[in-house]
């Protein structure tokens, strides 16, 4: 089973959840644990981890030789990216819009146009202990989308194990990625209106892509009640409450995870799985 942990927003938990469901499912079955939050990955930093192999993604971008360019202007009519533009000097590339689709390489008449290889970021993976297994993509500072590294990290899903991965933040692309093919979402938010507003439009995007889904609320404190109310009003399962409490906050700042400071967490995370595997739509 592969379950994507996301939010509307940064902040929230997810990373919180992902790290310590891993953890506890790890007990009894084999898991696999994937950040996809290639911006900057952070699950790493609750386990000691083993790398054991390292894979550059690149971008395939092209270059214009002049001296076969027309200047016919096929290229920059069919970029849907706007990645090129046409001067009466040559066509000028601008590689931080390009999305290596390699369309104008295929429409240029003159065969003007070839592709280079450009790092954008890497996957690593490798294990925490003989059950729990690990991977993150890394994205290069300066790089504009993390969509391709978060692809090529999904190619290495093991399908013997549960698969846990730690989303990036949001809704937009890379978010989009990462749902792809997952059979579960669980979505992490935060008794506020800004966790209801972007728990809302979390929603609207897996109720598109048609994945079962729940929500679980971290830092609970029950005084907020506009979640439960959405929740109620959408049919949505809330899976779990985490509470708003201070040791437990304590446990994360010193890089423990809380499942292992208070062993009966434990249980309810079990629980928490055991009732995703019965929830509607899940295989």
């Amino acid at each position: 089973m592969v379950i994507a942990v996301l939010s509307g927003k940064g902040g929230t938990g997810k990373t919180t959840l992902a790290t310590n469901l891993a953890r506890v499912l790890s007990f009894n079955y084999q898991v696999q644990l994937l950040d996809a939050d290639a911006e900057e990955p952070d699950v790493h930093l609750f386990f000691q981890t083993v790398r054991e192999s390292r894979e550059d993604v690149h971008l395939m971008l092209p270059v214009i030789a002049r001296e076969k360019c027309s200047l016919c202007g096929k290229c920059a009519e069919e970029c849907q990216f706007g990645a090129l533009s046409i001067f009466d000097t040559g066509v000028m590339v601008f590689n931080t819009l390009c999305h290596g689709c390699g369309l104008c390489t295929m429409i240029c008449p003159e065969s003007a146009i070839t592709e280079v290889p450009k790092v954008i970021g890497r996957v690593d993976m490798g294990s925490i202990d003989d059950s729990l297994s690990f991977g993150m993509g890394i994205m290069e500072i300066g790089e504009p989308s993390p969509v391709r590294i978060i692809r090529a990290l999904k190619k290495h899903i093991d399908h013997e194990r549960i698969v846990i991965i730690d989303s990036p933040p949001g809704t937009s692309c890379p978010v989009v990625e990462t749902l792809r093919k997952v059979d579960y979402a669980i979505m992490v938010t935060e008794p506020t209106p800004f966790g209801l507003h972007d728990l809302e439009l979390a929603v609207s995007i897996v109720r598109e892509m048609e994945v079962p889904f729940g929500v679980v609320i971290n830092r609970d404190n029950a005084s907020y009640s506009k979640i439960d109310e959405f929740a109620s009003r959408e049919n949505i399962d809330i899976l779990e409450r985490i509470p708003f409490d201070r040791e437990i906050a304590r446990a994360y700042s010193e890089g423990v995870l809380f499942s292992d400071a208070f062993p009966e967490w434990r249980v309810r995370l079990e629980k928490m799985y055991a009732k995703i595997l019965t929830s509607p739509g899940v295989i």
